[in-house]
């Protein structure tokens, strides 16, 4: 099954389970703007509703991933009435997304600053490039962090670390991303859109309730004790259990048959 459609500033396919959304302003290194933020809401709650959707590749066209929020947007007066619901009116499908209970592979290559950086984190995987280059430039121009980087660069890479990249507005290469585990990977430019690929397509095969129940309860998991967290693990597997595709994955192992799911080398 295959679904396609352009909105302008993103680009949306479905095809074997694994939608594609890919940001498309490529004059503006696929800058957010007001259009863009709308058309990203609309999309991120068609992923979360569609049955048929079992894994997101989040990615930009023409050799950048998002160069954050369009500045031009951004200039003349704004209120803190202004700035504020500018800001909420991302805040509620940018959760959404934080707390998608299907995986999520981002491939980014190029520009990934600012909104775009906290777009990329939204990833369970994050591929770069040797050309990557993650940035926070938000106290150049007397902004704060924003697109939930705030939350989520700390848990990633820890609060010392964070200030330092934040006061420093200094860039990050695809590699030192990769030695800080922010990035899951680092691979050649030309082969980021099939290693993409390669991973979504085999996480689409893994069992939607396991996946599922694993997102729910690791994006929990710092908000909760262990045993609230042990009592998450019992309710899981239970439901876990009785599914089909355990029995199928079992009965094909001791049959000596290939496995239901294998991650790609």
């Amino acid at each position: 099954m295959s679904a396609e459609k352009s909105m302008d500033t993103i680009t949306y396919t479905v095809s074997n389970h694994v939608a594609t959304l890919t940001l498309n302003r490529p004059e503006r290194r696929n800058a957010i703007n007001a259009d863009m933020r709308a058309a990203l809401r609309d999309v991120v709650y068609r992923i979360k509703n569609d049955p048929d959707v079992r894994v997101l590749v989040l990615a930009g066209s023409d050799g950048h991933f998002c160069a954050g929020g369009d500045l031009k947007s951004m200039q003349g007066e704004m209120t803190t009435t202004q700035g504020r619901s500018r800001m909420h009116s991302s805040h509620e499908w940018l959760s959404v997304l934080l707390t998608l209970d299907k995986p999520i592979v981002a491939a980014v290559d190029g520009s990934a600053y600012g909104a775009g950086f906290g777009l990329a984190l939204a990833a369970d995987i994050i591929l770069v490039t040797p050309r990557t280059r993650f940035g926070m430039a938000f106290l150049r121009f007397g902004l704060i962090p924003d697109f939930a980087l705030l939350y989520t660069l700390p848990r990633m890479i820890g609060i010392q670390r964070t200030k330092e990249l934040v006061f420093s507005t200094r860039e990050l290469t695809g590699e030192e991303a990769l030695s800080l585990g922010i990035a899951t990977e680092l691979v050649a430019a030309e082969s980021l859109t099939e290693r993409a690929a390669e991973l979504a397509n085999a996480l689409a095969t893994a069992s939607p309730d396991a996946v599922s129940l694993i997102k729910r309860a690791l994006n929990s998991t710092f908000d909760h004790d262990l045993s609230t967290m042990l009592s998450m693990e019992a309710d899981g597997q239970g439901i876990a259990l009785g599914t089909d595709y355990r029995k199928t994955a079992i009965t094909n192992f001791i049959n000596k048959q290939p496995p239901s799911y294998k991650w790609p080398e």
